[in-house]
């Protein structure tokens, strides 16, 4: 289009098997400060920093490997990656209450605005969108679309 350009940054770090998550969010919580995010979305940052937890603690749970996570911000969306060495795609199942786990990619679902896994040459990649706080919001009748 004539006149349109798109805006985008991004930021992407290696998280080893033996660091805590914690140092992912931290990292991911400066990130979105510089974005503006902690200010004028809060909420939406607290969304974030629950899915790349929840991802990044999927890559070292179960495919026992390090995660690499990539935050990448447009002007429509926040995307959050992280790629594992798994070909093991993920799927939301029902929480059982017997289990302790089992839920994480329930949040994700329930968190971001859109996500997708894709099966990668060595691995797969799970990314999660958040519209950026000035981006129409989804409708508020409907799910969040998914794509598997």
């Amino acid at each position: 289009m004539e006149g349109s350009s798109l805006r985008a940054v991004g930021w992407a770090r290696t998280l080893p098997l033996d660091c805590e998550v914690k140092a992912a969010r931290d990292w991911t919580r400066e990130h979105l400060k510089t974005l503006g995010w902690t200010t004028t979305a809060p909420q939406t940052v607290d969304a974030v920093l629950l899915t790349v937890s929840e991802l990044v603690t999927n890559a070292y749970r179960h495919a026992h490997s390090s995660a690499q996570l990539v935050i990448t911000c447009d002007d429509h969306c926040l995307h959050v990656s992280v790629h594992d060495k798994s070909g093991d795609l993920p799927t939301p199942r029902e929480a059982d209450p017997e289990r302790l786990g089992g839920r994480g990619m329930v949040l994700v679902d329930a968190m971001a605005d859109t996500w997708e896994s894709r099966a990668c040459p060595h691995g797969k990649s799970v990314s999660a969108c958040f519209h950026a706080p000035d981006a129409p919001a989804r409708p508020a009748d409907g799910p969040p679309s998914r794509h598997r």
